[in-house]
């Protein structure tokens, strides 16, 4: 199986190649996105597929539940990396409905270390529990909670120092929240931008 990616990759390479005989050359002197894109590390919602980005136009971080953690180095370091030297004027934090991330932290059962990660979601639900009550359908419940999650880490991104400082020289980055639905490969805006609109 590990062959057949090696295998895949050739062919994806020769392809591009055949295409453009310059892709690569290009690609390799200049990274220069727009857009940082944080995500869930859900193998279904790849940022460049969905956007129809080609590589070098969005900066990925991702991981379980797209969940921005004040003391998580690995986000700001990204972050960082992002605001103060590629300069992107967009960041969108990218959930999706049925996540397991989501499902997890809801379900009653341990799962070990995740927990601990998944916890910001679990308080959410404990600040929301009038509006989730108000969804019978699980599904629906769960899914109010992604929105509610992405909301909440799109406000937590504008509260960063890097963002402040950002901010305070000047620079306008706008913080999208939007959710990916699995059953139909949509975006859906959810409206919570941070950031004055261009």
């Amino acid at each position: 199986m590990i062959k057949e990616l090696l295998d895949h990759n050739k062919v994806w390479a020769a392809g591009k190649v055949a295409d453009d005989p310059e892709y690569f050359n290009r690609l390799s002197e200049l990274q220069a996105p727009d857009y940082l894109w944080i995500g869930c590390s859900d193998s279904r919602v790849p940022a460049n597929v969905i956007t129809g980005l080609e590589p070098g136009e969005v900066f990925v971080h991702r991981n379980v539940a797209n969940l921005v953690h004040p003391g998580d180095i690995n986000m700001l370091s990204v972050l960082e990396h992002a605001v103060d030297t590629l300069k992107v004027k967009h960041i969108i934090v990218c959930g999706h409905y049925g996540c397991g991330g989501i499902s997890a932290a809801m379900d009653g059962h341990q799962h070990g270390v995740i927990d601990h990660w998944l916890q910001p979601v679990r308080d959410i639900a404990v600040q929301y529990a009038g509006v989730l009550a108000s969804f019978e359908d699980e599904e629906a419940r769960l899914n109010r909670l992604c929105e509610l999650t992405i909301e909440a880490q799109v406000q937590g991104l504008a509260r960063t120092p890097i963002i402040q400082a950002s901010r305070q020289r000047g620079e306008n980055i706008q913080i999208h929240g939007w959710v990916y639905g699995l059953t139909n490969g949509l975006l859906n805006d959810l409206h919570c931008c941070n950031g004055a609109q261009k």
